[in-house]
């Protein structure tokens, strides 16, 4: 890219609420799971006569998002009715929010691509309903509207343009994501159309100084539909603004536009002109009364109340758990990244202490420092051999059946010596598909450590007898013939034995 140009990103995300009714009646708010058009009523139809009732919990989770995105909470906020005709909105108008939103002014920070912290300021956070979804036949000819999300509770999240590369804008959706499930406000999936993203993109041209020069039209891209989608867009779309400027030599002139993402072609099509906000007819909601976020005012909304249900949001958990528990920041990145994960681990840990106090002649004044050695355990046998369990069987941890308190015992066992690796590795996929207890299926499976000492010794010399071959190629200095050494006796332990002190056994008896 031309150095005197760069990419300034703005996004507008929507979240769907997973409140139990619809945003303005009460219907069911999970009909994306029921047959189509079942989900509807006279009120989220747009019927002659009707009167909508805002759903207070979707309020209420509005105002917790911007409080827990450092959002100011005006006193006041409406309801507006935004008009335009398409098939998707049965009222021929969305009742959304103007110029009198729940938020304003927030931010999120976030470690950009190179690890540096970079804030990324909201202009604001608004609340109102989704629209139908359309299904448009691959021949062109027709649309099926199914009306069930029609009224679904949406908010609007909207940051001001701070973002500049693909990879910064990728990696603020994710943080959002993670806030609104931690929050428990949304399910927050992406392909399903729980959280969606538009982008707005254009080039600045600017001087030595860095000041702004010059700007082409600003471009919003729509339909990504996931994380990848959002950044391969952004990067295509930068890409293809900066060839137009290399061709003509000034950035292009014109208004602001819609193109759509083809993500099987894995470009931006053009769409239409883009809409400003007189093209819509803004006018005040007149069924709905405004919202009164005043302390102690009659039907108000308690903020101090809604502000202590806010949990620990996913940086500051990160956090402590590098402090809290020394592990390193990748480890507690992933930890974080799914909030059932990061509450095992928490509770695995808390489990963990009552475990090593209750070994025999153990002195309690060790027992931190015996937990903080176990961690590293316990993050490695969390994020690797169970997490491979469960993506082997397509489950999350929250769906799996080992307990936190199984899993606390499991490794105080592996680590105090009492299994091996291998074994440990049996015991926890039978702790898998079972949820049993660790010392009840070593006890009924007769999984102890097996071979080991004297006993280990008459099991190397039959392997060393029998494998002349590969005794004389280490010997010669091919080392790793002891390990094919170790893999016979471990087949004749029937893996009941340490493969470290068969390793040692066998260079030692070499020697």
């Amino acid at each position: 890219m031309a150095k005197n140009l760069q990419p300034i990103i703005g996004l507008e995300i929507h979240v769907q609420l997973k409140t139990k009714s619809k945003m303005f009646c009460g219907c069911d708010n999970r009909g994306e799971d029921l047959p189509p058009n079942t989900t509807v009523c006279p009120i989220c139809m747009g019927h002659p006569g009707t009167l909508p009732v805002a759903n207070r919990q979707a309020i209420e989770w509005t105002v917790k998002s911007g409080l827990a995105l450092h959002c100011q909470i005006p006193p006041h906020s409406k309801f507006d009715r935004k008009n335009y005709f398409y098939p998707d909105l049965p009222k021929g108008y969305q009742i959304s929010q103007y110029d009198q939103p729940i938020a304003l002014n927030g931010y999120l920070e976030i470690l950009d691509e190179n690890g540096v912290q970079k804030r990324v300021n909201l202009t604001r956070i608004h609340l109102e309903e989704d629209a139908a979804k359309n299904f448009h036949a691959v021949d062109g000819r027709h649309t099926l509207v199914d009306y069930n999300r029609a009224g679904t509770p949406l908010m609007e999240i909207v940051t001001e343009p701070d973002i500049r590369t693909p990879q910064q804008a990728k990696i603020f959706m994710q943080e959002l994501r993670l806030i609104m499930l931690y929050l428990g406000v949304s399910d927050a999936d992406m392909e399903k159309g729980h959280m969606r993203c538009d982008a707005n993109i254009n080039l600045w041209e600017l001087d030595a100084r860095g000041e702004k020069v010059a700007a082409s039209p600003i471009v919003e891209v729509k339909n990504m539909n996931s994380f990848r989608a959002l950044e391969r867009a952004l990067a295509y779309e930068v890409k293809r603004q900066q060839e137009e400027y290399e061709q003509t030599g000034k950035l292009a002139g014109g208004s602001k536009s819609t193109r759509g993402w083809n993500d099987a072609r894995g470009v931006t099509e053009e769409q239409r002109t883009k809409e400003e906000a007189h093209d819509y007819r803004y006018f005040p909601e007149p069924d709905l009364p405004p919202l009164d976020f005043t302390p102690g005012a009659e039907n108000g909304y308690d903020l101090a109340a809604l502000k202590r249900e806010i949990p620990e949001l996913p940086i500051s958990r990160r956090q402590r758990f590098i402090h809290e528990y020394s592990i390193t920041a990748v480890d507690a990145k992933i930890l974080t990244e799914e909030l059932a994960l990061a509450d095992f681990f928490e509770r695995t840990m808390s489990e963990l202490a009552g475990w090593v106090n209750a070994l025999p002649d153990h002195p309690e004044a060790q027992e931190q420092q015996e937990v903080k050695k176990m961690t590293k355990v316990v993050s490695n046998w969390l994020l690797n051999r169970y997490a491979a369990l469960l993506k082997a069987d397509r489950k999350t941890i929250a769906d799996g059946r080992i307990t936190p308190e199984n899993f606390a015992e499991f490794i105080t066992i592996l680590s105090h010596g009492k299994i091996n690796s291998t074994i440990a590795q049996q015991v926890l996929e039978i702790m898998h598909q079972t949820g049993g207890d660790p010392s009840d299926i070593i006890e009924s499976g007769g999984l102890d450590k097996g071979a080991a000492g004297n006993a280990l010794a008459p099991l190397i010399e039959k392997v060393i007898s029998e494998n002349t071959e590969a005794v004389e190629n280490y010997r010669k200095g091919k080392t790793a013939a002891a390990m094919f050494l170790v893999g016979q006796v471990m087949k004749l332990a029937k893996g009941k034995a340490d493969p470290e002190e068969v390793k040692a056994n066998i260079i030692n008896r070499l020697k």
